[in-house]
């Protein structure tokens, strides 16, 4: 394993030069895991007992950024720009769970001690070659086993995160997790509220963005009760949703960068939660209000249509009234991740047995909804009139615009070829004939030729 390990060239040159000066330079963390596994990462950290001043006036102060001076980092950034994270050798003085406090002056080993598990406990040393790993990390990789340094009650108490880490690291890698850290694991859940909503945030991400198989982290999560305390809605998530979230692809699988996938996994976990609710969580665990506002709106759109659709595909053909009439509830912008999102838990359905339309007729509906979505008009805004026209019409501006809006958007949906300004016209003569003095009236029929 240990011939796969090769350094960036720009990490070897920062190791070299502190090599140089009288400091040790091992290469530390993720980027050795992950190289050992056969990946060929770019991002390499370094560990050395030189002190962040030490580090500063060695590369200069243009070329370093105190990123964590008080936990030791240095980002040393190399010729292009790009920053490697160097850090001094520590020791953990107190912590509070979260946050550590730290002093300098210890060893490496005593370094790799203080880290979370051991297949992140690894070192390289560039200039000789020499892999230090004390605590059988290689050995671990091996077996495809998550194993806290030392005792894991104890690591778990450090740091709450690691947790939720040991969880991630399992299901990304298809690894299992060692009995006595799942214990620490179970264990550590009550805790997890010190945990900022940044902080989960950021792992629901990691998790939904590095884990082929992201409906097994959050299995872990709700077995050991950490749903129950991050994200209360969840904590007795279905099996259903689990393997609805293993349907859908994560950005980049198949080299396809779309990051959309993440907000449509995000929304497939929250699929059997009322929208409000989910807008709750998700605010509440600080998403931003674009992701949030996507992640409801999926999920509202699966309550109001999903049911609908599910039933009327197997039994016949849809008609293109149909067809553009769910378009244009689900509008433009999310049709395609609703569809994405309702085939997967279809899919899931089918395969435990339970009524779903098939993939064929999904796959048919799709194809005609993306040329109704380039053809037709289905929203308000595609109406060949809008208000203008309506004041030149001689209506006063008021909540009635909203209505007769509907009402032409209704019209045209029946026949699109009735999206012009004439048939429009005559049809908001009839509309407005129908409406009370209130304009509540629900006499109006929309399907008059």
């Amino acid at each position: 394993m240990i011939g796969r390990l090769h350094p960036t060239p720009s990490v070897l040159e920062i190791a070299a030069r502190l090599e140089e000066a009288g400091f040790e330079a091992w290469c530390v963390g993720g980027a050795i895991r992950d190289a050992l596994l056969g990946g060929d990462p770019l991002d390499w950290d370094l560990a050395t007992p030189a002190t962040p001043a030490q580090v500063r006036e060695l590369f200069g102060r243009k070329r370093s950024i105190p990123v964590g001076i008080e936990f030791g980092t240095v980002a040393v950034l190399d010729d292009e720009g790009v920053p490697h994270e160097i850090t001094t050798f520590r020791r953990d003085v107190r912590t509070d769970g979260r946050h550590a406090e730290v002093e300098f002056g210890a060893s490496l080993d005593e370094d790799l001690s203080r880290r979370d598990f051991t297949i992140n406990a690894i070192a390289f040393r560039p200039r000789t070659a020499e892999v230090r790993d004390p605590f059988n990390g290689q050995g671990d990789l091996r077996a495809g086993i998550v194993r806290a340094v030392g005792d894991p009650e104890q690591r778990m108490k450090e740091d709450r995160l690691r947790a939720l880490r040991a969880i991630r690291f399992a299901s990304r890698y298809e690894f299992s997790i060692e009995p006595s850290t799942l214990a620490a694991i179970r264990n550590s859940a009550p805790h997890l509220t010190r945990l900022s909503h940044e902080r989960v945030q950021q792992e629901l991400v990691k998790t939904m963005e590095q884990v082929r198989l992201a409906g097994s982290a959050l299995r872990t999560w709700r077995d050991v009760r950490a749903l129950e305390v991050l994200v209360p809605a969840l904590a007795s998530v279905s099996e259903l949703t689990l393997a609805t979230l293993d349907a859908l692809p994560r950005d980049g699988d198949g080299g396809r960068t779309m990051p959309l996938r993440t907000s449509n996994r995000l929304a497939a976990l929250f699929l059997e939660v009322p929208p409000a609710t989910v807008r709750r969580e998700l605010a509440g665990l600080r998403f931003s209000k674009h992701v949030t506002n996507w992640a409801t709106e999926i999920v509202e759109r699966w309550g109001a249509l999903g049911a609908e659709i599910a039933e009327a595909l197997p039994e016949r053909r849809p008609t293109d009234v149909q067809v553009r009439r769910w378009l244009a509830s689900l509008g433009r912008m999310h049709a395609g991740a609703f569809l994405r999102v309702a085939s997967a838990r279809w899919s899931v359905m089918r395969t435990a047995g339970l009524f779903a339309p098939s993939q064929a007729a999904v796959r048919s509906l799709h194809r005609r909804m993306r040329r109704s979505m380039f053809r037709d008009p289905i929203g308000v805004a595609d109406l060949a009139i809008g208000g203008d026209e309506l004041r030149s019409a001689g209506i006063p501006a008021g909540p009635i615009y909203a209505k007769i809006l509907r009402a032409l958007l209704e019209f045209v949906l029946e026949d699109p070829a009735r999206n012009t300004p004439d048939a429009l016209l005559a049809e908001v003569r009839r509309i407005v004939a129908s409406l009370g003095e209130d304009g509540t009236s629900g006499d109006h029929h929309s399907t008059e030729s």
